[in-house]
Parts: C-alpha cells; structure tokens; sequence
C-alpha cells in the first residue's frame, strides 16, 4: 500500500454515515413531538428537509446537530422518544453520579437505577456474572418497544461506561427486543459488536473481566462530554472488535483507497478466504466496505464544495466522471452536482 496522501491525513475524520431509512425512524416520532413546522425548521438547520429519501445518506455531524437542536428546543433530552419527557439537565444529573463510582460494574448500576427513576417504558437491569457485564432494557407496557430509543439508551450506557474509563470498551454482543428493521446494516456503524433482533429483551453485553475496571473522570471532563453530547457516544470509533470497521481503516490508510482483498487480508493475518468468511458473518463484504467508504469521502467533500467533481471522483479511486456520476447515483439516488447544490 502506498503513504498515505495529504488530502486523506486525517482519514479518521471522515466518519459513516447513515441511511435516511435509519434517521426516518427517528423522525417519525418527531414528527409527533414537534409542534407544527418545528420539525421542518431544524431539518432546515442541518441541510436535510422532510421529504422521504429512500436512497439519501445522513451525516455524523448531521445526526449530532439535530440532536442538540431537538434537546434544547423541545426541552427532552431523549427527544419525544418515550412516554415521558426526559427534562433537561437529566444527562448531567447522570454524569455526576456515576462520577463517583468505583468501578466499571457500580457505574453501570448507578446507570441503571437512574433509568428506573425516569423511564415508565422499560425497566433497566444490570446482570453481573463471571463471564459477562450487561445492561438489560425490558419493555413495559405498549411503549416499550420503541426502536431508535433502546438503541438510544443502550448506545448512551456504551458511551458514559466508555467515557469513565477513558477509553472506548469493545463489546461482546448487542440485542434488540424488535425484529430486524430493513436499514440493520447501519447498527454496526454503531455498536462494534455482533448484533442480534428479535430478541425478548434490549441488551448490551461487556466481557465480564471489566466488571472491576476502575472509573476516574473530573468534573471539567463531564462538562466536555456534555457539551460535545452526543458526538463522544452515539457513533462508534471502534476498530479492533468488528472487522468490517478494521477493512475500512486499511482502505483510509491507502492511496485512492487502492488496498484490495488480498492486501486486507495480508495485514489482518488472515487469508483471503478466512476475511470473506468473517465479513459475511458482519453481513457485508469487501467490496461494500469499499463502497459505503467511497460515498462518505465523496459526500463529505462534496459538501465542502472545495473540490471539483472530477477531482472528487479520481480521489475516491474511479478511472472516469462518469463512472463515479452513475456509482454516486446508485449509492443515494441523485448526482454528484445535485448533491452539492442540495447536501440531501
């Protein structure tokens, strides 16, 4: 693999982003909590607009702005996402007991029992044994199986358990109490962990050796967590668990994200086969992983309008415009230009 090219140094900025399908699960409960217009004003802000994108793609800082946005105008933190407005000030509340906390296991109890205090919807339970660590949401009652808020509230348990140990903990398994919605394969750009649907309850599983890992964090360090919320949790940085998220680094490092199969697997001590068989086990493949990073480097310079398309399109390793024109079309459903002028 050639040096990595000055355009790309900071590879690790360039983030996944998410389907539409994924942020439409989200918004449909907006679209109720919002008061009339509300909505459509802060879609505005973030350069998305209302209208239904079967094919368009979400940005991190996208998904982290709306979030704030939502928090700080409707005055819930989790945003309309359970039967109960979570009051502003609640995170912090949160932060500041589990500041305290001995460990890793009595952060995640301080965490749990906080939930059990706010939500009607789920009763949060932490199971401690030899071989596991984990948080488990039960639902309760006819909201209880709301999909983007345990895959909320289990995201923020990884993120706060990964903040106090100041560094981000790799997970065993994720489960969900709701069968496999159509847009699974953005879950793994959030959990680098294998993860299950369908089950009788949300969970999320730690090796059980962190159970005493020690937790230290100072107050002007919660105050950073906070204000950055949720840009330190919601998205995984992960890169040693999920393989998918390791193919993905290799090809950043390359130049024109030349790295093949081959080389991939030479790296990772695998053989080629070995790295197919493990990919498809992640529900994706090499070829995929290429794709999806083509799109986030396009969209991202796209957006910043710095580029010209031609350049954009040589930079993400396409031998000719127009072969990037129909791929780009292919990957969100409109053109490269059309893409800039709107940033869907």
């Amino acid at each position: 693999m050639s040096p990595l090219p000055p355009e790309h140094a900071q590879g690790a900025l360039i983030l996944p982003t998410v389907s539409r399908a994924f942020l439409e699960d989200w918004l449909s409960t907006l679209r109720v909590h919002c008061a009339p217009g509300q909505l459509a004003g802060f879609l505005d802000q973030i350069g998305l607009d209302d209208a239904a994108q079967p094919l368009g793609r979400v940005t991190h800082d996208q998904i982290v702005r709306l979030y704030q946005l939502v928090a700080s105008e409707t005055g819930d933190e989790m945003m309309g996402l359970w039967s109960r407005p979570v009051r502003s000030g609640a995170l912090k509340l949160l932060c500041t007991s589990v500041l305290g906390a001995s460990s890793l296991s009595a952060a995640l109890f301080r965490f749990s029992s906080f939930w059990n205090l706010v939500l009607d919807d789920c009763r949060v339970r932490l199971e401690t044994g030899e071989d596991r660590l984990q948080i488990v949401l039960e639902p309760q009652g006819d909201g209880g199986q709301n999909r983007f808020g345990h895959m909320l509230l289990l995201k923020l348990a990884h993120g706060i358990a990964s903040w106090v140990a100041g560094r981000e903990l790799p997970l065993r398994e994720v489960s969900f109490a709701f069968q496999k919605p159509e847009f699974a394969e953005d879950y793994p750009i959030l959990f680098p962990a294998p993860v299950r649907f369908g089950e009788v309850s949300s969970s999320l599983t730690f090796d059980g050796t962190l159970d005493r890992l020690p937790v230290s964090r100072s107050e002007a360090e919660m105050q950073e967590f906070l204000i950055r919320a949720p840009r330190d949790w919601i998205f995984t940085s992960f890169r040693e668990h999920a393989v998918m998220l390791r193919v993905r680094e290799l090809l950043l490092q390359s130049e024109r994200l030349s790295c093949n199969l081959e080389d991939a697997a030479r790296v990772l001590n695998l053989t080629p086969r070995t790295l197919i068989r493990r990919l498809d086990a992640e529900n994706t493949s090499f070829q995929e992983i290429k794709d999806g990073l083509r799109r986030d480097i396009a969209i991202r310079d796209l957006s910043l309008g710095a580029k010209s398309i031609e350049a954009v399109s040589q930079d993400v390793g396409f031998a000719s415009a127009a072969n990037f024109h129909r791929a780009f079309k292919r990957w969100t459903g409109t053109t490269p230009g059309s893409y800039r002028r709107s940033d869907v």
